[in-house]
């Protein structure tokens, strides 16, 4: 079936990744925000921890630290991460896990290796996505929804070139089972070579494409993008489409995510983002005096 090309959206830029480390001194990809792309409306952060393989005892994560007024979305591809709260909350990510974490009015929390997988070293492979909250929910109870590999929907085109993880919204008729705050699609798309995909994405939303591995095709002028690349999406149709090369020597991997845009000011200061200065200089003393609770061991 060919698809109209004026519903097609169509390549509005694309935003190559820098190398930043993170927490306890861990390297990561981040195609924003940086000094030329600083966020993505309704999102604020994206980071690709990655493919590495670690030696033992080499392994790295993010000791104690707070945040308020939005969400991070930590997707393990390969690999065990554990994780505690302010809140009494811990728990473990293994490998195709996805944690869904509304900090709202604050929390603190910490992410590291798994003990054994930092004893034994191994392969790791991570994103987080940081989700902005609107103002009327920024100061809600924190929230944890954390959804085990299994209860993934997986999708796939009739001929099983296509494959879909669906973390939010819907594809290939396939519903996501986490709920967002406002509307939110994550799709995580394996391509073999020669597929094509054409994914419903209402023209309201911002939308990107942040590739994993492979080289692929995007947009109505079919627009190349690589291996740690964020293609964005003009808002000028209601369907993104995504091709693999016939000719590519390996599958194409990537992330699809749009959201409906906050239009909202937006105040950030490390890990806080709220709207106004004064709301982050009250986040700052909160923290400092305790109110976003400490973890106990």
């Amino acid at each position: 079936m060919t698809v109209p090309t004026q519903t097609l959206r169509t390549v509005a830029g694309i935003i190559n990744s820098v190398e930043t480390l993170e927490g306890a001194g861990f390297l990561v990809r981040r195609p924003f925000p940086k000094s030329s792309f600083s966020e993505f409306d309704p999102f604020l952060l994206l980071d690709e921890l990655g493919p590495v393989n670690l030696k033992p005892g080499q392994a790295k994560g993010a000791p104690d630290h707070p945040h308020r007024g939005f969400e991070t979305v930590s997707y393990v591809l390969e690999g065990r991460l554990e994780h505690k709260d302010s809140q009494g909350h811990a728990g473990l990510l293994k490998s195709g896990d996805v944690q869904w974490m509304t900090a709202g009015a604050g929390v603190v929390h910490s992410e590291m290796p798994e003990a054994e997988f930092t004893r034994r070293g191994g392969r790791l492979h991570g994103i987080q996505l940081w989700v902005n909250l609107p103002q009327q929910d920024k100061m809600i109870p924190p929230r944890y929804q954390e959804i085990p590999v299994d209860q993934i929907p997986v999708a796939q085109t009739e001929d099983a070139s296509v494959t879909v993880r669906v973390i939010a919204g819907e594809a290939l008729g396939a519903k996501a089972v986490i709920e967002t705050r406002t509307p939110i699609i994550y799709l995580h798309l394996t391509l073999q070579p020669g597929a094509s995909l054409v994914q419903p994405v209402p023209k309201e939303y911002n939308a990107f494409a942040y590739v994993l591995e492979g080289a692929g095709l995007f947009g109505a002028e079919l627009e190349r993008g690589d291996d740690g690349q964020m293609v964005l999406f003009a808002q000028d149709g209601p369907e993104v489409t995504i091709a693999n090369s016939a000719d590519a020597e390996k599958p194409l991997d990537l992330l699809l995510i749009a959201g409906v845009p906050l239009n909202e000011p937006v105040v950030r200061y490390g890990p806080f983002v709220m709207n106004t200065e004064a709301e982050i200089l009250q986040a700052i003393e909160d923290y400092r005096n305790g109110r976003m609770g400490r973890i106990h061991d």
